[in-house]
């Protein structure tokens, strides 16, 4: 199935990927690692099927020097053991940010625990930006069918400046 629409060659959607990226950046210069920021985006992706978001944030990570194992990992994070507390706490509130409708409670007090124990104020609060703004590309991109598989990297800041 093909695109429904370009949001890339329509003037509203531009200004409003100007201004997404925009928000971004916020989150890309804060002292969140930007490996937990891939790999959390990459696992949100993965649940909300996003093959666009897929690709972008799995060779972003790739360029960044992430490792093809943890990579392919991500999914399955749970059952690995390349991740450190840290991440795992990371993809856990991904998870539970992600599946908001799934689970009454959203976030559980245990994965918010971790979270506290591993990152500070600034990091948690780029944390949960990030989730809400992964989400929402997500759903950008699933709405109208936006494929997966043409992103290099870059591509996405290049498009927006």
């Amino acid at each position: 199935m093909d695109a429904r629409f370009n949001l890339f060659d329509n003037e509203i959607a531009v200004k409003f990927a100007k201004r997404f990226a925009n928000s971004a950046m916020v989150i890309h210069q804060s002292p969140l690692p930007k490996s937990t920021q891939e790999l959390v985006s990459l696992r949100a992706s993965q649940i909300n099927g996003c093959g666009w978001c897929i690709d972008m944030h799995t060779k972003e990570a790739a360029a960044a020097g992430e490792t093809p194992v943890r990579l392919n990992l991500v999914a399955a994070w749970r059952e690995s053991t390349v991740f450190t507390e840290a991440e795992q706490a990371a993809l856990a509130l991904a998870e539970e940010g992600t599946r908001l409708a799934d689970a009454h409670q959203g976030v559980s007090d245990e994965t918010w625990a971790q979270v506290r124990k591993h990152y500070d104020d600034d990091q948690i609060a780029a944390l949960v930006a990030l989730v809400a703004l992964i989400n929402a590309a997500n759903r950008l991109a699933v709405i109208v069918h936006q494929k997966g598989g043409s992103y290099e990297p870059g591509m996405f800041a290049a498009a927006t400046s």
